[in-house]
């Protein structure tokens, strides 16, 4: 079963994501309280996810412990392969998603976590952009589902 394995936000750019147990979820605004949040939000930076096995992967490989969350993407998913969603409307507890774009690794990570590999091993790996389609909470451990 795919589900949330833990969810992040940050007020500011350029800041530590903190981790979170829930989040509230405005349709075409974002996740109240994060950076991204805005009226008539793009739907490119409303939310969005990274599969938690591409992070253990990296770490393994490089024997590093690098947090979920210093990747920088708001939710951490266990049990789904997100390159597949997109164009797919997926429910995450009360909320309806849509996936409309990967998310691209940035130098800003890159430089952030001082690895000059990041960009190289997360390009198909980064997580996936999401548009938001209702408003509602989400929660860790809440179960993501196909619609």
């Amino acid at each position: 079963m795919s589900s949330v394995l833990k969810l992040g936000i940050t007020d500011l750019n350029n800041t530590s994501i903190k981790e979170v147990d829930s989040i509230e979820v405005i349709k075409g605004k974002g996740i109240v309280g994060d950076r991204h949040f805005h009226d008539y939000n793009d739907p490119y930076n409303q939310i969005t996810l990274i599969e938690s096995e591409n992070i253990n992967e990296y770490n393994t490989k490089y024997n590093l412990n690098i947090p979920y969350l210093y990747f920088r993407r708001n939710i951490v998913t266990k049990g789904i392969r997100l390159n597949n969603l997109i164009n797919k409307k997926i429910n995450i507890g009360e909320v309806l998603l849509e996936g409309i774009d990967l998310c691209r690794p940035c130098k800003h990570i890159q430089e952030m976590l001082n690895r000059d590999d990041i960009i190289k091993e997360f390009i198909r790996k980064g997580g996936l952009r999401c548009q938001i389609l209702s408003s509602g909470k989400i929660n860790s451990g809440n179960m993501i589902e196909l619609q």
